[in-house]
């Protein structure tokens, strides 16, 4: 406890110990995503933690020095500081910089959220690292591990068994979508919603892109039947959403 307490003054080892955990943690976080091809990856989270930590330390010695060095113009001037506002502004500059991570595909797929949620949060990992918080650091470091690491396992383990599912498809026009409806509800498949669009194709005069949002029979698996549908002369690409 007499060494946590050292480590929460403001001096020269909390500041390194600080900065070097935000590095650290950070680069941990970033190694996954860089393992996982995504578009923010090991310098991005390295430098958005390490720059979340440096402005909460910045606070302190704002704080720190405006009561000791500056205390008489301080006070002669009447200025009350808030050492947690630039905290708050580091909080909306990572909104901004994860918004540059979320990507809609030509699928209407939305891909990068997850990336966006680590990098917000690695910043949080990162104040609180600044603000020398240590206890509510492992707490964090180790709930965004485990969101990024060991629940996507757990995820693709319910949804493999759901018995919704959106299904991305492109047929080669309006009477393939017909005949595709029609294997669905053969196949015992309940078709909830569809949304259809219509593209002109480099190869092909016309193609037509659908989502369908469905309720499969009980014991039927996804992949079972992506594989089926694979197969189908009708379909031109097949995938789940």
């Amino acid at each position: 406890m007499a060494l946590l307490s050292y480590l929460r003054q403001f001096n020269l080892v909390s500041v390194l110990l600080r900065l070097t955990l935000a590095v650290f943690f950070g680069g941990v976080i970033g190694v996954n995503r860089e393992h996982k091809h995504r578009p923010a990856g090991f310098r991005t989270y390295m430098m958005v933690s390490m720059g979340a930590a440096l402005t909460m330390v910045l606070g302190q010695y704002q704080y720190a020095v405006l009561n000791t060095l500056w205390k008489e113009a301080q006070r002669d001037v009447g200025m009350i500081t808030d050492v947690t506002r630039l905290g708050a502004q580091v909080i909306n500059g990572i909104g901004f910089l994860g918004t540059g991570t979320i990507l809609v595909t030509e699928q209407r797929e939305v891909k990068g959220l997850t990336t966006a949620a680590a990098l917000w949060a690695s910043a949080c990992v990162g104040l609180a690292i600044g603000a020398g918080f240590y206890e509510g650091v492992l707490l964090g470091f180790l709930g965004i591990f485990l969101c990024i690491e060991v629940f996507p396992y757990l995820e693709e383990f319910a949804l493999a068994r759901s018995r919704n599912m959106n299904l991305y498809v492109e047929l080669g026009g309006l009477e393939q979508v017909r005949d595709f409806v029609a294997l669905m509800k053969g196949m015992g498949i309940q078709i909830y919603d569809m949304e259809l669009e219509r593209r002109q194709s480099s190869e092909e005069r016309d193609r037509i892109s659908v989502v369908f949002y469905l309720h499969l029979p009980k014991y039927q698996s996804h992949t079972k039947l992506l594989t089926q549908l694979a197969y189908s002369p009708d379909v031109k690409a097949v995938d789940e959403i």
